[in-house]
């Protein structure tokens, strides 16, 4: 089992009794936390890293392996905006338009990996190109669910704001014309 229990030899108890690490040791500090993978963008995340994974692999192995590169650049994307959003990243670099970003990588994946599989459906004929199609299919279907909900979470952000924005201009309006009439008296 990782990490390896230490032994009792090798680890000395101090005096003031057993010992505690308040620090996460070595590479779990790496791990996403578990609250994040366990939410919706988490789980999304993760599906379209292992079927990006299980896509590049059958697309090595088949005749079709010019395919594989869309595979593993989708991997390693997904990879990335995993780990950005189990540490946070999005809060720490407001700099860069996170919904926008995921967003634009969902839609052109799905719309990649839909070319690219129908392709290797009709085009090769081995099993492992078949294989990578089904698995491409069930991509597309991942990232346009993806898409679609970060899609829905931006059209209500904005009509909040829209909506906020209509209240204080209201609010403004209303204010500009009491003054006016108290200036007409």
């Amino acid at each position: 089992m990782w990490p390896p229990d230490p032994s009792p030899e090798a680890a000395p108890e101090p005096a003031g009794g057993p010992r505690t690490d308040a620090a996460v040791p070595g590479l779990r500090a790496l791990l996403p936390a578990p609250a994040f993978l366990c939410s919706r963008k988490g789980r999304l995340l993760l599906a379209e890293a292992g079927l990006s994974f299980i896509t590049f692999v059958c697309y090595v192995a088949s005749s079709a392996s010019a395919f594989l590169t869309a595979p593993l650049l989708e991997f390693l994307l997904a990879l990335y905006f995993l780990f950005a959003g189990a540490m946070q990243l999005n809060d720490k670099w407001q700099g860069l338009c996170w919904p926008m970003m995921d967003f634009l990588r969902c839609v052109t994946a799905a719309l990649i990996y839909f070319a690219i599989s129908i392709t290797a459906v009709a085009k090769y004929s081995d099993g492992a190109s078949k294989a990578a199609g089904v698995f491409g299919f069930f991509a597309t279907i991942v990232f346009a669910i993806d898409f679609y909900l970060i899609f829905n979470d931006v059209a209500k952000f904005l009509k909040q704001g829209d909506s906020a924005a209509e209240t204080t201009a209201g609010k403004a309006e209303e204010e500009n014309s009491s003054d006016s009439d108290s200036n007409s008296d």
